[in-house]
């Protein structure tokens, strides 16, 4: 496991949320850390941290998003952090993972985004709750996604067009978060 719940708690910390009627969701995120050490563990069946990669091409004119298998629905790239609390290297690893791009970086290793939804029970796995931190990755929009068994497709989006593949508040902020929809 790399990272401790100290420096995942300064990262959080040092995010200021874009308004102000976003703050609630980044404390109860901090207070979860806090107060659950099994915060990253897949196994702590209330919850636990995800970490999320919203990747742009360089010119942040195009997003990188997949058809979820499982939830049906158009998203960006990320998962669960399985113990490990440095949720950036999360972000990168599951980035790479479900697009296969080989040259994925980051635009900052501060946060980016949080989200807390919850996921519909699956199989033996009851509904749970993600604490999700996403971070703002960069990528080369020439090199061509390839889906893997999580997903049904992946591929570049115009940020212009992404409500034509999804009406989710979570990815519509991150959208204008780069500016990329009139708020």
């Amino acid at each position: 496991m790399r990272g401790t719940r100290d420096t995942l708690l300064e990262v959080l910390r040092r995010y200021v949320p874009p308004t102000r009627d976003r703050a609630p969701e980044m404390e109860r995120i901090i207070s979860f850390v806090e107060r659950e050490p099994a915060c990253a563990e897949r196994s702590h069946q209330f919850g636990h941290l995800t970490g999320s990669a919203w990747v742009v091409n360089g010119a942040r004119t195009k997003a990188l998003l997949l058809h979820h298998r499982k939830l049906n629905r158009w998203m960006q790239p990320g998962g669960h952090a399985d113990g490990e609390l440095d949720l950036l290297s999360v972000a990168l690893r599951e980035a790479r993972e479900e697009s296969g791009l080989s040259r994925i970086e980051p635009v900052s290793r501060e946060v980016f985004d949080v989200d807390i939804h919850q996921i519909p029970p699956f199989k033996d796995i009851p509904a749970h709750y993600h604490f999700d931190v996403r971070f703002l990755l960069v990528a080369d929009d020439t090199e061509e996604p390839c889906r893997n068994e999580e997903s049904n497709e992946v591929k570049w989006i115009a940020l212009a067009d992404i409500q034509q593949y999804t009406n989710e508040e979570s990815v519509l902020r991150m959208v204008r978060l780069v500016g990329g929809l009139s708020q």
